[in-house]
């Protein structure tokens, strides 16, 4: 019997600023795209309709506009910037389609034609501090790309700070793009922070990391176990690209490739057959591969690709995911997750490549907040017990979030 033939927008940028995490955002739902159709446990297949904006902002909104009115897309997986997702949302109200947006963001945001399956500040930013600050200090240095993610997250890093007596000694933004990180550097030198929160993306942030690790090969002062740098999107898809650079930065994902679960070693012997035993699963990767099952399994319930009739059948009971147990809050449209931290280690110890070694984590799937409503920031960091010295500690402190 002929299957019913659903075309899907898949809509990341392989080249540009960012071309990394797109590559790998692209192969993440091809990968989950190609399982679907192979499975044979759906009556309809899923059509890979691709477009690459080629990191270009203005072009998201031209590509998303083609893919629903010349395609026949109903639901794009995509968009990899938070600039990108705001520049598509007029396309989406238009023909009634419906973004899969899969990466961190900064929130602020509960859109009725987005379903976002990527952390948002609760389950980002939020969890990083309460590692941070106990662990280094508050007084912090902010950096970011110059749009939206950038400014976003670090107004509420200050706040953050502003509520436990700490201080922003500098904060600055740069170009998507921009390498010319020098000037960071020697006001980072003269500032002397307890951590530099970096939300720059792409090509800007691998320049300054690695300029930041020659900086702490001048002055140990900015080495990461005095003075790291910190994230929210830095992935194992980045890894290769800044080799030694990355060592030591630590950063917040809701999924890293050592996590030790029986589904995530089932995900990873899958996708090492898929994409040979060397290749690197990120968070990059799972946002798509998830969004993508998340929607055919919502479309065998229902019966239908139409996006309002996908909304109301999203899962309100855990399924398993490589990220661990995954439910979609029906008011906000938004994940819950599982946040972790992370700190990177070089090639010598596992696998004979770099990795995230895990250094602390939340015991359970935390509820989506984008718009922090329920997060107190008065109660404060819990601060280690003294003595304790950074990532020395085996599990890092205990991740306390207002639930």
């Amino acid at each position: 019997m002929t299957r019913q033939e659903i075309p899907v927008g898949v809509l990341f940028s392989s080249v540009g600023p960012y071309a990394e995490i797109g590559r790998e955002a692209r192969e993440g739902a091809r990968a989950a795209i190609d399982e679907i159709n192979a499975s044979g446990d759906f009556p309809f297949r899923f059509a890979c309709v691709e477009a690459d904006p080629q990191g270009e902002a203005d072009r998201y909104a031209v590509l998303a506009e083609r893919l629903m009115r010349e395609e026949g897309c109903r639901h794009i997986i995509g968009c990899q910037t938070s600039w990108s997702r705001k520049e598509v949302l007029p396309v989406l109200e238009r023909h009634q389609g419906l973004l899969w947006y899969t990466a961190p963001y900064e929130g602020f945001e509960s859109h009725d034609r987005v379903l976002y399956t990527g952390a948002c500040p609760n389950q980002n930013v939020v969890p990083l501090f309460q590692y941070a600050v106990p662990a280094f200090g508050n007084r912090a240095y902010l950096l970011g790309s110059n749009y939206i993610w950038g400014w976003e997250v670090n107004r509420i890093a200050r706040e953050l700070l502003g509520a436990d007596g700490g201080c922003v000694l500098g904060e600055r933004y740069i170009p998507i793009g921009d390498e010319q990180v020098a000037h960071l550097i020697e006001e980072i030198r003269e500032k002397r922070p307890d951590f530099i929160l970096n939300n720059l993306i792409g090509t800007s942030s691998y320049a300054f990391l690695r300029a930041y690790r020659a900086l702490g090969q001048e002055d140990p002062f900015f080495l990461p176990s005095r003075c790291p740098v910190i994230s929210c999107n830095l992935t194992e898809a980045e890894l290769p690209v800044l080799g030694a650079a990355a060592e030591g930065v630590i950063s917040t994902s809701t999924y890293f490739e050592t996590l030790d679960t029986a589904d995530n070693r089932a995900f990873l012997a899958r996708m090492r057959l898929l994409r040979g035993a060397d290749a690197q699963i990120s968070a990059m990767f799972t946002g798509p591969y998830l969004a993508a099952w998340l929607l055919a399994r919502a479309i065998a319930e229902t019966g239908a690709a139409e996006p309002q009739g996908i909304i109301a059948r999203l899962p309100d009971r855990p399924r398993p995911t490589p990220l661990g147990p995954v439910v979609i809050d029906r008011q906000t449209q938004h994940a819950h997750l599982t946040p972790h931290i992370g700190v990177v280690e070089g090639a010598a110890s596992v696998r004979d490549r770099a990795h995230f070694r895990l250094v602390g984590t939340r015991p359970a799937p935390l509820a989506p907040d984008p718009y922090l409503v329920d997060y107190d920031p008065h109660a404060g960091f819990a601060r280690a017990p003294s003595g304790a010295a950074g990532l020395d500690r085996e599990t890092g402190p205990q991740l306390r979030l207002v639930t």
